[in-house]
């Protein structure tokens, strides 16, 4: 793919990547419809609980198989009543004479999926790695909290070139924690973080205000967090916070393309804080930086340029050049 193409979701290689898509629970009775790099999936939880993912429609007359509905495991196509079970195999075509075997093309061509740290991840093509590791989730001093996933009008390239970037902490943040007085970037060295990500570790002051002080447990106005941010390609980003309390408080980014300029979006926490502060709490603070963010974003159109030259970057845009670096060179099959 060349650099300067503004289109990204119809590259091979983004096949073999995976993507979280839904929370485990939003498949507790119910199918689930799903744009991922522009293709339409229908998604939905069997009847021995393993999690199935096909393309969204049925090899039938190709009615899209997530307005149907759940029957013991076994999803139904609304239009003729075809039905669906384990690993997407068709188990009944009800217009079929007794004893005529099911057409083996009536199976659906399924594609990856697998649950982790409450969500439902899937993968079209084969995986070129595994789903990234956060080792804190089996962790016993850690609890883990989730929330919705949303949809954002931004493109994935652009939220993850957000995340990795704190220089607009002070713009983009100050209704949170952001310190409109301090606009300084520290210098930025980039290195292997733990878990297979890479970025920096930096620190930071920010307002401990309202909800930021409920979910710290300091009462002090301005406090320093000790903190990394990384990437894993194509766009996950991590984010550790550490308060000299001994608080740990993480952050899982994760921006799925639904196309080129849209995308889901969810994240993960991680706390080791004896449940002190109960979770909506914790949650309703990075919700609420979340929607700054998400407030930004969707004012800036397409996707983000992928040309080194296309954009003025300066240090603080270290990390985010660096993950722009290796998302071409994944693209052009070089990473």
């Amino acid at each position: 793919m060349p650099a300067a193409a503004t289109s990204f979701c119809d590259n091979p290689a983004l096949q073999h990547a995976w993507y979280a898509v839904a929370r485990s629970p939003d498949l507790a009775r119910h199918v689930v419809a799903v744009r991922l790099l522009g293709r339409d999936y229908v998604v939905w939880r069997d009847g021995t609980g393993a999690v199935v993912a096909a393309p969204d429609r049925c090899p039938h007359r190709e009615a899209p198989l997530s307005l149907g509905r759940l029957d013991d495991g076994e999803l139904e196509c609304a239009y003729h009543g075809w039905r669906f079970g384990e690993a997407g195999h068709c188990v009944l075509v009800p217009s079929a004479n007794d004893g005529v075997p099911v057409p083996p093309k009536a199976h659906l061509p399924t594609i990856h999926a697998a649950e982790r740290y409450g969500l439902v991840w899937l993968c079209p093509g084969e995986p070129a790695s595994g789903i990234p590791e956060v080792l804190y989730d089996t962790d016993p001093d850690y609890r883990r909290l989730n929330v919705d996933v949303e949809c954002w009008s931004a493109s994935a390239t652009r939220m993850t070139d957000n995340f990795l970037d704190i220089s607009h902490f002070p713009f983009v943040h100050t209704g949170t924690f952001g310190r409109a007085q301090d606009t300084h970037v520290p210098k930025i060295e980039l290195a292997p973080l733990d878990d297979g990500f890479y970025g920096y570790a930096y620190e930071v002051a920010v307002n401990n205000d309202g909800l930021g002080a409920v979910a710290s447990g300091l009462a002090t106005k301005v406090l320093t967090r000790r903190m990394t941010t990384g990437f894993h390609l194509p766009f996950t980003v991590r984010s550790t916070i550490h308060y000299e309390t001994g608080l740990d408080h993480i952050l899982l980014l994760l921006s799925t393309p639904v196309d080129d300029v849209t995308s889901l979006f969810t994240f993960v926490v991680w706390r080791n804080d004896d449940f002190t502060v109960p979770a909506d709490e914790v949650l309703r603070f990075d919700k609420a930086i979340g929607a700054e963010d998400r407030r930004m974003l969707e004012q800036v159109p397409g996707v983000l340029p992928l040309d080194a030259t296309a954009l003025v970057s300066v240090q603080a845009d270290k990390a985010s050049v660096e993950w722009r670096r290796r998302f071409v060179g994944l693209l052009d099959g070089a990473a």
